[in-house]
């Protein structure tokens, strides 16, 4: 194993916020891979402050790894609050992009893969149907219970989903101005009410279309091919990257060469997993993190 350096690199937004990429490097040279976290999430999904996790696995095995926090979210500044008028828009259009660039800057016209938790994966795949000019930088996909729409019927999705997302955040983002995600505890990150509406949109309806300007990206994704890409979900994650949802996911994102992946006991796993330990457990990278590393050296 490679010893890692940890750095943090601010990225400027064009709106004067400063977005934060969190570098992980075992190798300076080492194939480039991009993270991105989800809703009411940030980075700390990959890494740990112990150097557990995804990120620093990965770059103890050689890769140089680049770990987002979106505008307002973990080490980005200034902090959402009642006056954060951004939302999943200018994530699509300017803030992933910026990062993009920012990986390419500083390690030239290289390849890069990219690797996402949850929402992250509907965001860079929007990305890639904004700006289909990057398909062609980008070697794999990597989505561990990314879904975009939520159809499964369970007693978990009523009390997470309808109860919880579609009830107690809109009222949060009426009283406060923005969704208070930590302090509800019901995520790591806050986000803005604009973010909240946008999403709960896409996720309640089959169309794919940005409330700002009408970009419908169920049209564009499905005249592109998308690099290859592994759907990765688990067995105990019952609402939020339910393995239905998944695979929904994974047939609505045009045309790829595509994986799928369960984790479970039945299938192999050391446990089975739920939507936020099929990164954070420690056997992780006992288990399926090596199958990761597998895949993004041979692509």
């Amino acid at each position: 194993m490679r010893t890692v350096q940890q750095q943090s690199i601010p990225v400027p937004s064009t709106s004067g916020a400063v977005l934060t990429l969190q570098r992980f490097t075992g190798a300076a040279a080492g194939p480039p891979v991009l993270m991105l976290h989800g809703a009411i999430e940030n980075g700390r999904i990959f890494y740990s402050e112990s150097g557990k996790g995804l990120a620093p696995y990965l770059a103890e095995n050689g890769f140089d790894v680049y770990v987002i926090d979106l505008r307002g979210h973990g080490k980005s500044m200034p902090p959402i609050d009642r006056n954060s008028r951004f939302g999943q828009t200018e994530a699509i259009t300017q803030d992933i992009p910026a990062c993009i660039e920012a990986v390419r800057r500083i390690r030239g016209p290289v390849q890069q893969q990219w690797i996402a938790h949850s929402w992250g994966g509907v965001l860079f795949t929007s990305v890639l149907a904004r700006f289909p000019e990057l398909i062609k930088q980008v070697d794999s996909l990597v989505y561990f219970g990314s879904k975009r729409t939520i159809r499964i019927w369970n007693i978990h999705r009523i009390l997470k989903v309808d109860l919880v997302w579609k009830w107690v955040c809109p009222l949060a983002c009426r009283i406060a101005g923005y969704l208070p995600a930590r302090q509800l505890r019901i995520g790591s990150d806050s986000e803005t009410a604009k973010f909240y509406r946008q999403s709960a949109a896409w996720v309640r309806n089959d169309a794919w279309i940005d409330s700002d300007d009408g970009f419908d990206y169920a049209k564009a994704i499905k005249k592109l091919s998308l690099p290859p890409t592994w759907y990765i979900a688990a067995v105990n994650d019952h609402a939020l990257g339910h393995p239905n949802d998944v695979q929904d996911f994974m047939a609505a994102a045009g045309k790829q060469d595509c994986r799928y992946t369960l984790l479970s006991r039945e299938n192999g796993n050391r446990h089975d997993y739920d939507h936020i330990n099929m990164l954070t457990h420690p056997d992780a990278a006992l288990d399926h993190f090596p199958q990761v590393l597998e895949w993004l050296r041979r692509h």
